[in-house]
């Protein structure tokens, strides 16, 4: 992580002496006084609203010091930084235009804006909440987001929009409404951590992001907590998805990536979803109360899936695959609630492997109307049969040592209700 040594570099290169300049509050207070201000300086908002769209080209810091607002009026992004070394803190901030081209934004921070820090403020409505769009190194701190709730989700804007921003941290943010709610494309070394997320399409949402971290969020209520597309090396630790509708987590061409000691809990759909992904490590995690625990298609291979606890899920596995896939590495697998196995030598281990799926379920995945037939003495004679012959069973997931107990994760705790 290189951000704190661009912004000492930066700091070394601004004047021993910065002075602190009091802003009036009347229209076009803020470029003026920052026609006047020195790298270094200050410039301290008063309590109230500043009706103005701010252009930082100098290394200053803006700051609303918890009680001044910014109100772009519904024109172009609200505060744009093009310089390094900049400090954007302690503001409410609304009213950008709408333009999606433009990407109108709360704050937008251009290519320039190296080492820049936007923190501890309020983003209001705006169409984009930060736009991180080419600045390498920038730290997206402590800042609360309420995007658009006007359009159709899919014509909002995102939360945090990272764009080619190599380095850039973004930690401690809660983000409601708008679109996803961050939203990274063509970038790398990026690092998503301790964020909140509710309301949204999907939580955090990466395409073509490589080398990068998601750690310690949370997200509540969204369509989709944490997806990641056409990415690899990403590591995603210690997230917790909570009543997120379609996914809690997603890959989708995603390859050599860690998804590890993540809770995903009462997904209306799946709890973990693989498309064309290859050669990840699934460990440590807690699948609990969706409808399918993991699914598997697309020519998903070579994933390493070992402690993970597959607890109260309708159907804890879908693998479609002519081809026996093994669960368990150096003798551990991972913890089956449906599993009804015993232990004779006390190791922690079952003494017999673990199928999820047999003929009957690839059959009912095929053939949904197959359903009305699941009572039916052909069925249970089938069940049975495979159960005392396992070489009837058509080939998927086996775990040939089963946990007989799941194991702890660690997660940002999760208390109140979603919608408050």
């Amino acid at each position: 992580m290189r951000w704190p040594l661009t912004i000492a570099l930066v700091l070394t290169a601004l004047p021993l002496w910065a002075a602190e300049w009091d802003v009036p509050l009347r229209p076009g207070a803020i470029a003026e006084t920052l026609g006047r201000a020195a790298p270094g300086d200050t410039l301290a908002l008063r309590p109230g609203t500043y009706s103005e769209t701010v252009v930082l080209d100098k290394p200053v810091t803006l700051d609303g010091q918890g009680h001044a607002t910014l109100d772009g009026g519904g024109q172009g992004s609200v505060v744009t930084v093009t310089v390094p070394g900049v400090v954007v803190q302690g503001l409410t901030i609304t009213g950008s235009g709408s333009d999606h081209e433009t990407i109108d934004s709360g704050v937008q921070l251009k290519e320039g804006a190296t080492g820049a820090v936007v923190r501890d403020n309020l983003l209001l409505g705006n169409l984009y909440g930060i736009d991180i769009h080419g600045a390498r190194d920038a730290l997206v701190t402590g800042n609360r987001i309420e995007g658009r709730q006007d359009r159709r989700m899919n014509d909002r804007g995102n939360g945090i929009y990272v764009w080619n921003a190599p380095g850039a941290v973004v930690d401690g943010n809660d983000v409601r409404w708008g679109r996803d709610g961050i939203f990274v494309n063509s970038s790398k070394r990026n690092v998503f951590t301790g964020n909140r997320f509710r309301d949204l399409r999907f939580a955090v949402h990466y395409m073509y992001a490589n080398q990068s971290e998601v750690s310690g969020n949370v997200s509540i209520g969204n369509d989709l907590g944490y997806a990641v597309m056409f990415s690899k090396r990403v590591k995603v630790i210690g997230n917790l998805s909570v009543n997120d509708r379609e996914h809690g987590i997603m890959m989708n061409y995603t390859n050599n990536s860690e998804i590890s000691g993540n809770l995903v809990q009462n997904g209306q759909n799946r709890c973990a979803f693989l498309y064309n992904s290859n050669k990840n490590s699934f460990s440590g995690n807690r699948f609990e109360g969706c409808d399918i625990g993991i699914h598997f298609t697309a020519g998903s291979a070579d994933n390493e899936i070992t402690g993970n606890a597959f607890v109260g899920n309708r159907t804890q596995v879908k693998y479609v695959s002519t081809r026996w896939d093994e669960w368990s590495r150096d003798g551990k697998g991972n913890h089956w609630s449906d599993f009804a196995a015993y232990d004779l030598d006390g190791n922690g281990i079952a003494d017999v492997p673990y199928r999820p799926n047999d003929a009957m379920d690839h059959v009912l995945w095929t053939q949904p109307a197959a359903k009305l037939l699941l009572g039916s003495p052909a069925v249970q004679l089938v069940r049975w049969s495979q159960a005392a012959f396992p070489a009837l069973l058509p080939g998927g997931v086996m775990d040939s040592f089963p946990l007989m107990r799941p194991a702890p994760v660690d997660v940002p705790e999760f208390a109140g209700d979603h919608n408050g």
